[in-house]
């Protein structure tokens, strides 16, 4: 959910069992986290970022595996 505060929950789904990359980025494209990069079952996953040690702003994931790429925005307001 936006926005969030200091934590929130990405839910993902993956048809088949692959690798899989989240990063978080700030606005300027700099990486301010990988969540996951590992292989993955396939199904319904959920992660938790938490953004207690960033600053409030504006944020993006991106999920990546073989042939999928995902950018959703997110807003951190402490």
């Amino acid at each position: 959910p936006n926005p969030f505060n200091p934590s929130t929950k990405i839910s993902f789904g993956i048809p088949k069992s692959e690798m899989v990359n989240i990063t978080v980025y700030d606005v300027t494209g700099s990486v301010a986290a990988v969540l996951i990069n590992k292989r993955m079952d396939a199904g319904e996953h959920e992660i938790t970022f938490d953004g207690a040690g960033l600053s409030s702003g504006v944020y993006f994931y991106t999920i990546r595996t073989n042939g999928f790429t995902s950018t959703k925005k997110m807003i951190l307001s402490k």
